[in-house]
């Protein structure tokens, strides 16, 4: 049984989504510090035919303050207008507007909530089942290094075999888990493609564009498009 970890990003590119869909348990890293700068609370649409960040503003955010001390700011209004206009003519526009309005009008604005939301209720909409929590719930060590963080963590959740991000590589050492009883894996995505409203296709955009643009069924097939290494 696998698991993986990752701190909670604002309806993410296709890679974070298939890093929860390898992973038996996903755990959203909530409990240390925000990233400014990074993609907790931003991403990329197609808007007409570039790729288009939004952004919904964190009060008071800064890197000595952990996610879930933060709140998403409420007006989400203008950016509601950005996705309606850039997608209105979408296939799948009807459907998967209101899922983003769900997300980004929820009362509850706590930054690890919303962003976990926009994770979560992708994988309901496409009938995936998955199993969530949050690392401020967990009774891990946090006084380890990152690698025994997650070491811990995986003690704490029984499971022996971790998946990380790509980007891991440079951080974590496969021996080195494996010497404290867990195995390491990392997730690297295959080529996709689909057909967008561009006359170039561009990747890595937010997992909006994905949906709005693909059939559940093309959704489910993109997110095994990976390999662990």
């Amino acid at each position: 049984m696998s698991f993986a970890v990752m701190q909670p990003y604002l309806f993410p590119y296709l890679g974070y989504y298939q890093l929860v869909h390898a992973a038996n348990k996903f755990v959203f890293y909530d409990d240390v510090t925000f990233i400014k700068g990074g993609y907790i609370n931003r991403n990329n649409i197609l808007a007409n035919g570039k790729a288009q960040r939004f952004t919904v503003p964190v009060p008071g955010m800064s890197s000595n303050t952990l996610i879930n001390e933060l709140s998403f700011d409420n007006n989400v209004k203008k950016i509601l207008k950005t996705i309606e206009q850039s997608y209105k003519k979408s296939p799948n526009f009807a459907n998967v507007f209101p899922l983003i309005e769900s997300v980004l009008c929820d009362d509850n604005r706590s930054v690890e909530y919303i962003c976990a939301k926009s994770i979560s209720l992708v994988f309901d909409y496409l009938s995936i089942a998955k199993d969530f929590c949050f690392s401020s719930a967990l009774e891990y060590n946090r006084d380890l290094s990152a690698a025994d963080k997650l070491i811990s963590m995986a003690g704490v959740l029984k499971l022996n075999c971790y998946i990380n991000s790509p980007g891991g590589k440079s951080l974590y050492n496969k021996d080195y888990f494996s010497n404290k009883g867990v195995d390491l894996f990392f997730i690297e995505m295959e080529y996709y493609e689909y057909k967008q409203n561009s006359d170039r296709f561009i990747p890595h955009l937010s997992m909006i564009d994905i949906l709005m643009h693909n059939s559940k069924a093309d959704v489910i097939d993109m997110l095994t498009k990976y390999k662990l290494v």
